[in-house]
């Protein structure tokens, strides 16, 4: 079930069974979240393993396989970023919606942490988020159910097919979806094609890879 609201207050019993639900996870850290719209922001990275879109440009190709990371309960990871100090938490992947985000969610909501999340939007929605970033995929499309609840709409642009992609799935989003063009970093020759896109198409806008200028994970 997917809300997009404030968790609700929960009793004891529902919090402890909620603590020991696990999660596949590659890696949890305190950066700074270094594309889109909250670009420059201190926050808490929640990458989870497993992947059924796998795109061939991926950076964290080692997410992919389940299998290969270990299952953390929910109650340490939620310590982890508490104890970070972050304001808020970045879930992603590998294809976070692969599981369900309820219980992570509600109990870092009710830390005080905000809830985001990078999706490929190709399983359906869960948990409770306050921001939900869309970065789809041609060769597996995001589901119509998910566009609705997009705050944030980033393409990894390395051709003409990815920009006629982005207008197709900006359609489909909210008129006040936020809409980011991103160049693939080993395709330099997108950001030129990008960079005249936009100023033909002011609705869009840039969205780099910061972290990897200034070096940070």
């Amino acid at each position: 079930m997917f809300k997009k609201e404030k968790a609700a207050k929960i009793s004891s019993e529902e919090v402890n069974a909620l603590d020991k639900i696990e999660y596949p996870l590659m890696e949890d850290f305190y950066t700074i979240q270094g594309e889109g719209a909250h670009t420059g922001r201190p926050a808490y990275f929640i990458r989870t393993a497993g992947c059924d879109v796998n795109c061939w440009w991926c950076d964290v190709k080692e997410s992919w396989d389940e299998e290969k990371h270990p299952r953390v309960k929910t109650k340490e990871i939620v310590k982890r970023a508490v104890d970070s100090g972050a304001k808020f938490a970045v879930i992603t992947g590998g294809e976070p919606l692969l599981h369900n985000l309820e219980p992570l969610t509600v109990r870092l909501k009710q830390a005080g942490l905000e809830t985001h999340i990078e999706t490929s939007g190709s399983s359906p929605l869960s948990g409770q988020l306050d921001w939900i970033t869309l970065s789809p995929k041609r060769f597996k499309k995001p589901l119509d159910e998910v566009f609705p609840y997009v705050d944030e709409l980033k393409v990894v642009v390395l051709t003409n097919k990815d920009l006629a992609w982005a207008e197709e799935n900006a359609k489909k989003c909210p008129p006040n979806t936020q809409l980011l063009l991103q160049p693939e970093w080993e395709t330099p020759k997108s950001i030129p094609l990008i960079v005249d896109y936009v100023k033909k198409n002011p609705q869009w806008g840039i969205s780099l890879q910061t972290h990897k200028f200034i070096n940070v994970p």
